[in-house]
């Protein structure tokens, strides 16, 4: 489909630089790269490919920012956020279509995302401001108690290509509202959103510095250099557990405070009580939510042995029905996935499944033609031992297999290394918190199929990280406690 005016003036109005130190610049080594349309696999733009150079510099610019960004007054910061917030809210039409550019998911589902994003700046605008600390008689007596909370330090932010946005806003606005500076390294595939981003915080007035961001083609060898430097104190990351363990790994140097959020396998657990159309409905949007290119999507459907069948065949029709094309386009519901090595593993998985004996309910196959399409797709009667119930599916496929107890139910949710997000769903109270206390997952969704929320904290345990982003807990990440231990003069004597 050939590209319309609004599209190009669209790509045409973000930078293409890098930003650092409050400046668009080129790469030192004059690099590019090239951002592709994942429903044509054309090149929209090219932006400058940073170096370690490049991300040292950045580095230097925060450092030097730090001081001055954390003495600057809270309500200020807060004012800095607040702006933020509402100049997303105003784009959103603008930065929507030019994320479904970069990534492929519809236009309102991007809508959603920068929604979403926006939301963290208004969150955190109002956190800024509640920083706490506290003063208290030693239990002695003698003394006084105080503590204070202060920013970690120059952070690294590194963030994933399937919410281009929400993931930085995540990071960028409780590190801001701490008063911490950074340096962002968004994903090589999705570089335009951050990009745009980082222009709206810059136009919303805050300083040189405090802001930095990289966009490379060479993450690890462009970032290493950073997490290993001595004037970091932070890294927070959200993508692969594989990368994960690595990061922490380089980390370790440093001994930086970390905050991963990593791989999921959600499962999603209807019992034979449950509202089965409340189900399927909260099944679609927990599983095709980003084209089921979530880290909370829901990865593997558990049901009753009494209502599987007719579960498997209500959410098949659901999924047949959904019309698969550029996300661009007002009718589509389903967009591309983001690059041909993705859709070739979701082949991959849906292939060793029906090897395995799983039965195609719906889809089933990659769709040919230009882009990274993939059919939605039902599995049902999934063996276990199956790679698509231990991996992460990454794409718009359901697979779907039978329970006869709870017990079996929980253990079947608890049976990986992940533990992102449950979803559970059932009428029966006592049921319901006798398996939210079971399950092993940092969020659970209970009769519901979404469970993100800026005022909620967001994080997993096992391999899907630690730390929290969001809620009230979401501004700890980037604060140190600091205690002051006070001398008094002893106290008079009443004769005195």
């Amino acid at each position: 489909m050939a590209e319309t005016t609004l599209e190009r003036a669209v790509l045409d109005a973000v930078p293409k630089g890098l930003f650092v130190a409050g400046e668009w610049r080129d790469s030192e080594g004059a690099g590019v790269l090239a951002v592709e349309d994942p429903a044509t696999g054309e090149v929209l733009v090219e932006v400058a490919d940073g170096s370690a150079d490049d991300a040292m510099d950045a580095l230097g610019a925060a450092v030097q920012a730090q001081s001055l960004w954390a003495a600057t007054a809270p309500r200020k910061r807060g004012e800095i956020l607040r702006r933020t917030y509402e100049a997303l809210t105003e784009q959103a039409d603008e930065l929507a279509l030019l994320m479904t550019l970069e990534m492929g998911k519809t236009v309102a589902e991007s809508r959603g995302e920068i929604a979403y994003a926006a939301d963290f700046f208004r969150w955190f605008a109002e956190e800024a401001v509640r920083i706490h600390g506290r003063y208290m008689a030693n239990t002695s007596g003698e003394g006084r108690i105080i503590t204070m909370r202060q920013p970690v330090g120059p952070c690294v932010l590194i963030t994933p290509w399937n919410f281009p946005m929400a993931m930085g806003a995540r990071k960028i606005a409780p590190a801001l509202a701490a008063g911490c500076t950074m340096v962002v390294k968004p994903a090589r595939q999705t570089p335009l959103s951050m990009l745009a981003l980082a222009r709206v915080l810059e136009q919303a007035g805050l300083p040189a510095g405090v802001l930095n961001v990289i966009t490379t083609s060479q993450s690890g060898a462009v970032m290493e250099p950073l997490i290993r430097d001595r004037r970091t104190r932070k890294l927070s990351f959200t993508g692969s557990t594989e990368v994960g363990r690595t990061l922490i790994e380089q980390a370790a140097d440093q001994v930086l405070r970390v905050s991963m959020e990593l791989g999921g396998n959600a499962p999603f657990l209807v019992f034979a009580d449950a509202d089965l159309d409340a189900a399927v409905e909260g099944a679609m949007l927990a599983k095709m939510r980003n084209v089921g290119e979530a880290c909370t999507a829901a990865n593997r459907f558990h049901v009753a042995a009494e209502v599987a069948e007719e579960f498997a065949d209500r959410l098949a029709a659901r999924m047949a029905a959904l019309k698969v094309g550029r996300g661009t386009e007002a009718d589509t519901d389903v967009g591309p996935l983001i690059d041909e090595a993705q859709r070739a593993k979701v082949s991959e998985l849906v292939g060793e499944a029906r090897a395995r004996g799983a039965r195609v309910v719906a889809g089933g196959e990659a769709i040919a033609g230009r882009g990274y399409f993939f059919a939605p797709t039902v599995l049902a009667d999934v063996p276990e031992g199956a790679r698509v119930f231990d991996e992460e599916i990454f794409g718009p496929v359901a697979p779907v297999a039978s329970f006869s107890t709870e017990r079996e139910a929980i253990e079947a949710a608890n049976r990986t290394v992940y533990g992102l997000v449950a979803y559970v769903y059932t009428r029966d109270l006592d049921r319901a918190l006798r398996v939210v206390e079971g399950i092993e997952a940092g969020m659970v969704g209970l009769n519901q199929g979404l469970v993100s929320n800026p005022a909620a904290p967001f994080g997993g345990v096992k391999q899907s990280g630690f730390g929290r982003e969001g809620g009230f807990e979401g501004i700890g990440e980037y604060l140190e406690t600091k205690y002051v231990a006070v001398a008094t003069p002893p106290a008079q004597s009443a004769s005195d």
